[in-house]
């Protein structure tokens, strides 16, 4: 697989990534063992994956303990990203603390969880309304030039926000929901990076599954699963949007690829410093998703995907009134 670079200061890694985060929560009951989810992520390195993305919040903890465990035997061929921001009470999340003596706290903790000496990317997880981020990056500053963190990241923030975090320490790298039904960093978040020169990591890249034509109105979630609370998975709203992905699924059957690897391959093709991490809990995606770099669309198609949700259009919000509450501050 080729590689990517994120940012200024040259963060190189794979062309794909991989979110860890379902391994551990969001999407129900995991088919498979902790065993199982260590063999998957091994066989993304197998693939070629060389970033990982995980989280304090995830879990909580268990999921960097995961990917910690994982990666130990080959910690020195990949990047791993890992975020602060969440204030975590009793097994839960219950609001957001990026204090700067929290953030070194999570930083401490998160070097044990992961088994290893640097976090090679520290993103803020969201932006903290009461903390100015001037106070996050420097801290996070700090720990970079201390040796425990490489590059600073910050995840769902406004482009005035990342300005500012960027005066005041580089930003390597920018994560928010990007995909061909979730197209918010285009207006103002997205020519932000490409003038400072931040890489951008689209999280839920595949739209939590539904660009894989895998799901429909007949889709039944347990409780576990995120997308029972998201609107945009509503019944209605799925129907809706299903016009979205048979556009998708016809263009893959003509070119020999799945749908999803025509949503990543549109992300890939929009800019060189875009790496998308699709999660996933099954190697059987590890190999499709990463065969997506390997797709080649034509200008002529990219123009076609750029402007098909606009001609199609998306019904429902892509989180509830309560998270949306926490994005591009």
């Amino acid at each position: 697989m080729h590689t990517r670079t994120l940012g200024h200061d040259g963060l190189e890694v794979s062309a794909m990534g991989l979110g860890a985060m379902g391994m551990s929560q969001s999407y129900g009951p995991n088919p498979g063992s902790r065993d199982d989810m260590i063999a998957v992520l091994r066989s993304a390195v197998d693939e070629g994956v060389t970033f990982f993305d995980t989280a304090e919040v995830y879990g909580p903890y268990v999921n960097e303990e995961l990917v910690g465990e994982a990666l130990e035997p080959i910690r020195e061929q990949v990047v791993i990203a890992t975020k602060f921001g969440f204030h975590i009470q009793d097994g839960r999340s219950v609001g957001l603390n990026s204090r700067p003596e929290q953030i070194r706290c999570v930083a401490e903790e998160s070097l044990k969880r992961l088994r290893t000496e640097t976090i090679d990317l520290f993103y803020q997880h969201r932006v903290d309304p009461d903390v100015p981020i001037e106070d996050v990056a420097g801290t996070v500053g700090e720990l970079i030039a201390e040796g425990k963190v490489r590059h600073f990241g910050l995840s769902e923030a406004s482009a005035a926000t990342i300005r500012t975090a960027h005066a005041v320490h580089p930003v390597t790298a920018v994560q928010s929901e990007y995909s061909l039904w979730t197209r918010d960093p285009e207006a103002a978040v997205l020519p932000a990076l490409a003038e400072l020169g931040i890489g951008f990591v689209p999280f839920s890249p595949l739209g939590k599954g539904f660009l894989t034509g895998t799901v429909d109105t007949s889709t039944t979630f347990t409780d576990g699963d995120i997308r029972g609370r998201v609107p945009r998975f509503e019944a209605e709203n799925l129907a809706a949007n299903q016009a979205l992905v048979d556009h998708v699924r016809q263009l893959a059957g003509a070119k020999g690829a799945t749908p999803g690897q025509i949503a990543l391959a549109w992300l890939l093709a929009q800019q060189p410093w875009i790496v998308p991490i699709p999660g996933t809990r099954r190697t059987a995606r590890i190999k499709e998703n990463t065969a997506a770099t390997a797709v080649a669309l034509s200008a002529d198609e990219v123009a076609d995907l750029d402007g098909l949700a606009q001609r199609v259009g998306v019904r429902g919000d892509r989180y509830n009134a309560e998270l949306m509450a926490y994005v591009n501050r």
